[in-house]
């Protein structure tokens, strides 16, 4: 199998290869939503409409599970621990994916909407990895300027100061549509959630 064969293979489930590690004999394969059409295709599965806690977890254990079996790899998750999972540095170590100077995680491809449904793990080299251009140094970097409330002050993500906000009346524009910083991103802007995706997981935020 070819890195685009496993990534067209991940597309007909609304997925993409977010990166990849190969390192001590294995390959590793980040996988993260194509928000462009996961929502979608998640709400019209038997996880999206069972009224069952955690559709998006339940959801990714089911299908990726089946695709490792199919691709002959180990599914593993960022959820479900302990233990868990060293999911960032991994995605930091692909080469593909960066920190921003906000300290979230951003990628060429799809800017600071970068997630995890889960991974694969291979035995041996598979000589899939690829070097993205981080984006950031050449950006005026709005997404440090756009939090209404400064919560990623010097890099430092400020939880409390953002769920306060978040759950303040002011904090309308967050809760519904999603992170402000991540959409002032001037890349992979297409990627951004649409709004019942985002209000989601606001709600899991604000711990409804």
């Amino acid at each position: 199998m070819t890195r685009a064969a496993l990534s067209d293979l991940l597309a007909g489930q609304s997925l993409r290869i977010a990166g990849v590690v190969e390192r001590e004999g294995e390959t590793l394969v980040l996988v993260g939503p194509d928000n462009r059409t996961f929502w979608s295709m998640l709400m019209d599965a038997q996880e999206g409409q069972d009224g069952a806690a955690d559709p998006i977890d339940r959801w990714s254990r089911r299908v990726l599970t089946a695709l490792g079996e199919t691709v002959g790899a180990e599914a593993i998750f960022p959820f479900g621990g302990p233990p868990w999972h060293p999911f960032i540095g991994w995605a930091l170590d692909s080469g593909e994916i960066t920190q921003s100077p906000i300290g979230l995680l951003v990628s060429d491809e799809t800017g600071l909407w970068v997630s995890f449904r889960g991974a694969f793990r291979f035995e041996g080299a598979r000589g899939w990895t690829r070097h993205g251009t981080p984006p950031c140094p050449t950006c005026a970097a709005p997404c440090t300027t756009a939090c209404p409330v400064d919560a990623f002050a010097d890099g430092q993500y400020d939880v409390a100061a953002c769920r306060a906000h978040v759950n303040a009346p002011e904090g309308i524009a967050c809760r519904e549509g999603g992170c402000l910083a991540r959409h002032a991103c001037p890349v992979g802007r297409s990627f951004a959630p649409p709004p019942d995706q985002a209000t989601h997981h606001m709600a899991a935020f604000r711990g409804e």
